[in-house]
């Protein structure tokens, strides 16, 4: 997921950590969210893409579960927060989890976790455009056409040699940021007046969602699968660390910095990602690739105000 946590008003009053710890633990979960894609990636030389997905999602309901239990957390009693809940476990874990596993079959993890920094900007333009929860300046106008043009450097090369399923991969990288995007909006439009702490609030969605994959099981499991060390490894990672013990590291980090600076660890995410594709996978990137990133994060930067237009642009 991007894996950003919901810019809403959700988290319970807790013991603060020290400035120390919260530097550490956002550090670790960028490090996390950066090496899922590593995960997805050797997960899925044993595994289908409906396997790895429900995989993640199983083990990350557990351990969050286990969270819940020791913390002793109060889940939502409202049928309407739960059926808000549901939503957002099929537009925030499971079709985008689905997506991304499926499309690294034809795209490197570097790739991948580039693709997964346009989170930002997909979240802005649901907040602005269809749920209309935000009004945007000029500059994070800009921002968004410049995000656009950064993600066609990345796609137009291969694209124009041949659509292939590379190129429809990549597409579908894009849907599954969409999916975070239009969920983090819903969030804010739907959800910005529950009680719940943030790892109630989570799993709250991915509890449905791993639940909904464990009722698929029959036609998932009818895949054969070969779980071997790094396989089994690699998935319990993902959902244990990924989906499951990094957003608690995440919460503390929103309570302590507030969404703007916690958003930041979407600047991780994509060096360590692509890093460990090229040190482990022996992945290579082609000169677009970075290229269309860096275009990206102008337009992230832009988009969160990071950077501003002089005055007589934006007016």
């Amino acid at each position: 997921m991007s894996h950003l946590g919901p810019r809403v008003g959700i988290v319970a009053p807790s013991p603060a950590p020290s400035p120390f710890s919260i530097a550490v633990q956002f550090i670790l979960t960028g490090i996390v969210w950066g090496s899922s894609f590593l995960f997805i990636a050797v997960a899925l030389t044993g595994m289908t893409p409906a396997q790895v997905a429900g995989g993640r999602l199983l083990f990350g309901a557990l351990s969050l579960a286990a969270i819940v239990a020791i913390r002793r957390e109060r889940l939502p009693r409202d049928r309407r927060v739960w059926g808000h809940l549901c939503v957002l476990s099929m537009s925030f874990c499971v079709v985008p989890f689905l997506l991304f596993a499926w499309a690294e079959q034809h795209v490197s993890s570097g790739l991948a976790s580039i693709f997964n920094a346009t989170t930002p900007i997909m979240t802005a333009i649901m907040a602005w455009a269809v749920f209309r929860v935000e009004r945007l300046r000029v500059g994070q106008l800009i921002g968004i056409g410049v995000g656009i043009a950064g993600v066609v450097v990345i796609i137009a090369p291969g694209a124009v040699a041949a659509v292939g399923d590379s190129t429809i991969a990549q597409i579908a990288l894009l849907g599954a940021t969409a999916c975070y995007g239009f969920s983090l909006a819903y969030m804010r439009r739907f959800l910005g007046d529950t009680s719940l702490s943030g790892i109630a609030f989570a799993f709250g969605y991915i509890g449905p969602a791993a639940a909904f994959m464990v009722l698929l099981s029959p036609f998932i499991l009818a895949e054969p699968m070969q779980l071997t060390l790094p396989v089994v490894g690699s998935i319990v990672a993902l959902g244990v660390l990924g989906t499951g013990i990094a957003y608690v590291w995440n919460q503390n980090t929103l309570r302590a910095w507030g969404p703007t600076r916690a958003s930041t660890v979407t600047y991780i995410t994509p060096v360590v990602g692509v890093a460990l594709g090229i040190l482990i996978l022996g992945e290579r990137i082609s000169w677009n690739e970075p290229v269309g990133a860096a275009v990206v994060f102008v337009g992230i930067l832009l988009v969160q105000q990071r950077i501003r237009l002089p005055r007589r642009v934006r007016t």
